[in-house]
């Protein structure tokens, strides 16, 4: 058995079922699963001292698109809506290779480890140039983060009334055999998984009702989860009434695409209908509010949603619609903007924190991920709160509010993936070069 102790924590959030907070106590990691949580705990392992730290489960990304990190801040998309950002930005990706997308998922999945994050999915969704979903499994590899691929697709080109271009798209039949492909090859449904592949055609406006529907009974045939954007602005609620005549939440309902095993990301513009439908059905909501920001979307109906009893997570999306991949201060956007639209007591520190951690292991199925409680996944992000960021502050649990944007330690399944504030798996600087002069070159071409 391989032991880690985590002593001394001086104030541990667990974010379990009774959502305690204990301090001054030990956690004790044995073979990737918390073993004990108390006070004088002993190993004859590794110990950890995180005295002047805050303990979190490690947090929960439940969207995100990898390969974007290699454009952010592209000037032709820094001030469009959604559909135009779309078709500055298609161009680029269709010079994207295996490289590209490897690089570009190590980049985004080590952005995301520094800021707590021990869980990541990933809607991938062009392959151009030989492109791969493996690509980035194996990125999420090396790094030892847990991850949660889908295997998403785009089937409608411009030439057939689609938004992109038609290099860009496939047939919908070799859609549905890669994955089939990769399900077949690399998920793993086990309790201690750390990959976990899901279907996921991009969006109501790039592929085929057929494709939905065909994608849906793939997915429960091979009982992995579904994934795509839904109702993410008003030019898309506009798109599904002219083309499906109804509401994105009705389009989905009557393709298959609700229930436990869903999530959809955005829903910026649900309405009180599609909301009770996602409660009743279990559907879960991957909230993006820097990208909704970024594009002009609209702010989510969070606190509505999660008063109704909707699984909302947190998602950065794309590092091209976010230009950041840093899911604390993702949190502490949610908790910001529902404070504009809806007061300032609409949600607190500790809400905004629960849906980054526990809220999103819950919508990618992952009840033993995002809280700290025995015999849950070692999943753990310690925060030195005696930084400048956390100077003077009363509540050193209110990490969103005043607090580090980074950690100190990240712990995966037992593994530390993140040491003193350091990247341990990665050449990171090496990876970082490797990644700008892809960029470079990209920018020449073009």
């Amino acid at each position: 058995m391989t032991d880690l102790l985590l002593r001394n924590v001086d104030h541990l959030l667990t974010m379990d079922d009774d959502r305690r907070e204990l301090a001054q106590v030990d956690i004790l990691i044995t073979d990737g699963v918390i073993a004990d949580i108390g006070i004088g705990l002993e190993t004859s392992g590794e110990v950890i001292d995180a005295s002047g730290c805050v303990v979190t489960p490690g947090l929960v990304n439940t969207h995100h698109h990898l390969y974007q990190s290699l454009t952010r801040a592209v000037p032709g998309g820094q001030d469009a809506l959604l559909f135009g950002w779309l078709q500055t930005l298609y161009p680029i990706w269709a010079k994207f290779t295996s490289e590209h997308m490897f690089v570009s998922a190590q980049v985004g999945l080590a952005e995301l480890a520094l800021s707590g994050c021990t869980l990541s999915s990933d809607h991938l969704y062009l392959y151009p140039n030989g492109s791969r979903l493996e690509d980035t499994v194996h990125a999420a590899a090396e790094l030892g983060l847990r991850f949660q691929p889908t295997r998403g697709a785009m089937s409608i080109g411009q030439s057939a009334g689609g938004l992109p271009p038609d290099n860009l798209v496939e047939s919908e039949a070799a859609i549905l055999e890669d994955c089939i492909r990769v399900i077949d090859g690399f998920h793993d449904a086990s309790h201690s998984s750390m990959c976990r592949v899901g279907v996921a055609p991009c969006s109501p406006f790039s592929v085929s009702r057929e494709l939905m529907r065909d994608a849906a009974l793939l997915a429960r045939d091979k009982g992995v989860m579904m994934h795509t954007h839904l109702a993410e602005n008003e030019e898309d609620i506009a798109y599904s009434l002219e083309q499906f005549g109804c509401r994105p939440g009705q389009y989905a309902q009557d393709l298959g695409w609700v229930g436990s095993d869903v999530w959809h990301a955005h829903c910026v513009k649900l309405d009180a209908s599609e909301i009770a439908l996602f409660a009743q059905t279990g559907t879960g909501v991957a909230h993006c509010p820097c990208s909704n920001c970024r594009l002009g979307s609209g702010i989510a109906p969070v606190k509505a949603m999660r008063a109704a009893g909707v699984l909302v997570g947190l998602g950065v999306d794309g590092s091209a619609s976010n230009d950041a991949g840093n899911l604390v201060l993702e949190a502490r956007q949610a908790m910001l903007l529902q404070r504009v639209a809806k007061g300032a007591d609409a949600m607190s520190a500790r809400d905004a924190l629960e849906i980054a951690t526990r809220g999103g292991a819950d919508v990618l199925g992952r009840p033993e991920c995002g809280r700290i409680a025995v015999g849950c996944r070692a999943d753990i992000a310690v925060w030195d709160v005696s930084g400048i960021e956390a100077a003077g502050s009363w509540d050193p649990a209110a990490l969103l509010l005043a607090g580090p944007t980074t950690v100190r330690d990240l712990i995966v399944e037992g593994r530390q993936i993140v040491r003193d504030g350091q990247v341990t798996t990665l050449d990171l600087p090496a990876v970082i070069g490797r990644q700008n002069k892809l960029a470079r070159d990209l920018r020449d071409v073009l």
